[in-house]
């Protein structure tokens, strides 16, 4: 979705004239906040005991993780910590959707706070158009902050009319809090790549994600507090009441929230287990028996404050930064899944430097066909046939191939699209955020990421991508010239049908890409 940014600013290129007539907006004068910080005095909350349940030895350095690959399992972990949160839920998102998902979502929270529990949300402020409603009456009700991070000055109902009134102002809003994060009670959090929407929950009839999340407690949860209390306390994260305030009385707001948030469809039914043959969150947190591996955790977080930095600056000290260099220390064997794969000059001389000393390098990624970022997908195109020469091996993820496998979810009639941010490095650790390899995330977005050195949670994962029904969809390789791409598909046979030009018909989108690219420049992407 990031570059609906892009395409809402050549859109609006030719609206410019308009904007010197009205006028742009501009943001109130800030005022000063006391600081507020996550609680600590957490032991005796049922998630503290939980999480502090069976630690190896009572070490104090090691953190439990496990997976969560299907989305069903991924969202009843958040709904469940939300329902037994009983001091803090801390919740940061690139993005919270007005659908079913994201209103089942809010509910949730809403519930949470009724109990008296302190919920703060932290929500990037680019994708809010239309939302001010939802979330100033959620902010209503007692126990209960709403923050926007990085805020358009436009409050108008669309994203483009927000990027008019905002134009002059591009240079900062293009900048954005891309992380996501769900804490509570500072003892539990599920982090990923997810949003909260419904392509993201296998909820949308068009298209959903294929995606991933870890759930963690231990003592990197206690460091993803820290990380959220950065950002809550930042100069760029305003309260809601600053930006968009009530209209009405709080009374009626939250009359107003329970009314909107009562048009959310309920949930589908969750499977006893889930492909990994774990039974949901919601249930061992009732049990007590949390599946989980104890290993050590690294947690990189973004300064908020990259933002404000010139992309030198900002790739310095961050998450980019931090999982380049994990994926470089490699000894045998990379594989990366990424929705948006731009390596540039300096990730092709890595992957290149990798692979003359004997190492392997996988990559995963959408094929035109199945990404929503077609700009993005023109991107990594350029270096596409420079990879296979190297010797990257390549996959792109196929729009109706992939979700046969069933082992990421039930798609039904609906294309499958990679969003999964994720590395295995040498089967030993496995990295999972918020980040995409690309200038965007390197640079002008902030981030989260965590390395897991657990070659038991990477099984994990070889075990749901070496299922003898997974099908990526195609795979790459050059043709016999050497210089043009060809696209290789299984038959039912186990065969390959080879496609020598793009699967699809896409001829409007390459156009389009052909003449944007050059004006918007991989410095956006």
């Amino acid at each position: 979705m990031r570059a609906s940014l892009i395409r809402g600013f050549t859109a609006l290129v030719g609206a410019l004239a308009a904007a010197w007539l009205t006028g742009c907006v501009s943001l109130p004068p800030p005022e000063p906040r006391a600081p507020v910080t996550a609680f600590t005095d957490v032991g005796q909350t049922e998630l503290g005991q939980l999480a502090a349940k069976g630690v190896p030895g009572d070490s104090t350095a090691l953190s439990g993780f496990r997976l969560l690959p299907e989305a069903a399992f991924a969202f009843d972990a958040r709904i469940s910590l939300a329902r037994h949160a009983e001091k803090s839920l801390d919740v940061q998102y690139y993005l919270i959707q007005k659908d079913d998902v994201g209103l089942l979502f809010l509910k949730e929270l809403r519930e949470a706070a009724a109990r008296g529990v302190r919920v703060r949300l932290l929500v990037d402020d680019l994708y809010t158009a239309g939302e001010d409603e939802v979330f100033s009456s959620f902010s209503a009700f007692p126990n209960v902050e709403v923050r926007l991070f990085n805020p358009l000055p436009s409050r108008a109902d669309s994203l483009a009319t927000r990027l008019l009134f905002s134009l002059t102002d591009f240079g900062r809003i293009n900048h954005r809090m891309h992380n996501k994060m769900l804490i509570a009670d500072n003892s539990f959090a599920v982090s990923g790549g997810r949003n909260i929407g419904n392509e993201y929950f296998m909820r949308s009839t068009a298209a959903n994600f294929i995606d991933m999340d870890v759930i963690s407690s231990g003592a990197v949860v206690r460091q993803m507090s820290e990380g959220f209390d950065r950002y809550w306390n930042s100069s760029h994260a305003w309260p809601i009441e600053r930006i968009a305030p009530l209209r009405t009385t709080p009374e009626a707001a939250q009359q107003r929230f329970d009314a909107i948030v009562r048009t959310a469809v309920p949930d589908v039914p969750i499977r006893p287990r889930d492909v990994l043959n774990k039974s949901p969150v919601g249930e061992q947190l009732i049990t007590g028996k949390i599946d989980r591996y104890w290993a050590l955790g690294t947690l990189f977080v973004d300064d908020p404050e990259k933002i404000t930095r010139k992309a030198d600056d900002a790739y310095a000290g961050s998450v980019t930064e931090g999982a380049l260099s994990v994926i470089n220390s490699a000894r045998r064997e990379v594989k990366i899944g990424s929705p948006y794969f731009i390596p540039g000059t300096r990730g092709m001389e890595m992957m290149k430097k990798a692979i003359e000393s004997g190492g392997r390098i996988t990559v995963i990624t959408n094929s035109l066909g199945a990404t929503d970022e077609p700009l993005a997908y023109a991107g990594y195109e350029r270096y596409r046939a420079d990879m296979l020469k190297i010797g990257v091996t390549i996959y792109e993820i196929a729009p109706m191939l992939t979700a046969r496998s069933g082992q990421f979810g039930d798609f039904g009639k609906t294309i499958s699209r990679l969003h999964a941010k994720l590395a295995v490095i040498d089967d030993e650790r496995f990295f999972v955020g918020s980040m995409n390899l690309d200038h965007r995330s390197a640079a002008v977005n902030t981030e989260v990421g965590l390395v897991i050195d657990s070659p038991e949670l990477v099984a994990d994962y070889n075990k749901l991508m070496n299922s003898q029904r997974i099908n990526l969809g195609y795979r790459l390789r050059l043709a016999p010239n050497g210089r043009r791409v060809q696209w290789l598909e299984y038959d039912d046979a186990g065969g390959d049908i080879v496609h020598e030009d793009e699967p699809g018909e896409f001829l409007w989108l390459r156009f389009k890409n052909w003449l944007l690219l050059p004006i918007v420049g991989e410095e956006l992407l």
